[in-house]
């Protein structure tokens, strides 16, 4: 099973076209025992995620067998000092706590860029150490951009990279990052599989700030008709297809969403009609540039 489960709507209100704000703990329970009697192994979560971590932990009974991987703060400075060694570590066993587990399936480094700065080594050594103590199974950094690969791969040994790919961000596909990573069998996750639900909107409704590429989507939609494809089936399938890809994370907000994606989540593709659509606008592909 190539799903797993994004959880940040688990703990706050996420996603240009949620509408149900953070799902509730009761709602989070009943797609949980979906997930887990349909075979999904990896649940994805944060420090940052609101209190994502608290609802997984308050919900996930002892011996669930999901896959966790949880993400360090984010430190935003030019220069990685000991204190933030300090605030890795400790944050790793708050998220210990939060989730109820006593050792996890992986870290990683949220963002790259303090990987990367003067000091981020450290920082590695220290998730090395919390490797060689058992306390979690693989460890690694969520990118952006094809450089920060590149980066991270000629100074790190990474067990697992989580990266944006979809139908419009092709890519790290097309420049040959995917496969570089499967050569060098590191681990790969896919987020943004939906860009926060973009690709699942009607262009018509798109907020403003997407003027720019609402008529690109509308060619997309045309084409999606002619091949009788949903959005939905066809967002997913695209990822779900790519080889290089190991885990393709998607949040719902409902078991009846989740039960939607199972459905449709092994519907054959031909990605070659796909490759026309994609784009290369950061202020487009990457949501913490959005302005809305």
């Amino acid at each position: 099973m190539k799903i797993g489960l994004g959880t940040v709507q688990f703990g706050m209100p996420y996603g240009v076209a949620n509408s149900g704000g953070q799902v509730p703990r009761q709602e989070v329970a009943a797609i949980l025992a979906l997930a887990a009697a349909r075979g999904i192994q990896v649940l994805d979560t944060a420090a940052l995620y609101g209190n994502s971590e608290e609802a997984l932990g308050h919900v996930l009974a002892p011996g669930h067998g999901f896959r966790i991987v949880t993400k360090t703060p984010r430190f935003g400075k030019g220069s990685i000092d000991e204190s933030d060694v300090r605030s890795l570590v400790d944050s790793f066993q708050a998220s210990l706590r939060h989730l109820r587990q006593t050792a996890i399936y992986g870290l990683l480094i949220h963002h790259a860029d303090d990987l990367l700065a003067p000091g981020g080594a450290a920082l590695f050594t220290a998730m090395e150490g919390l490797k060689d103590q058992g306390w979690v199974k693989k460890i690694g950094v969520s990118v952006y951009t094809g450089h920060q690969i590149d980066q991270v791969m000629n100074n790190f040994p990474v067990d697992l990279i989580q990266l944006p790919v979809s139908v419009l961000d092709q890519r790290l596909l097309q420049s040959g990052h995917l496969a570089r990573l499967k050569g060098k069998e590191v681990e790969v996750h896919a987020r943004s599989v939906f860009l926060q639900g973009l690709l699942l909107m009607d262009p018509e409704s798109f907020p403003p700030y997407f003027s720019t590429v609402k008529e690109h989507m509308q060619a997309y939609r045309e084409m999606l008709k002619r091949k009788d494809t949903t959005p939905l089936q066809a967002a997913l399938a695209f990822v779900c297809n790519l080889d290089e890809v190991d885990v393709v994370l998607c949040g719902v907000e409902s078991r009846e969403q989740l039960s939607q994606l199972l459905t449709l989540s092994e519907h054959p593709i031909g990605k070659e009609a796909y490759t026309r659509f994609a784009i290369n606008d950061a202020a487009i592909l990457n949501p913490a540039n959005w302005k809305l």
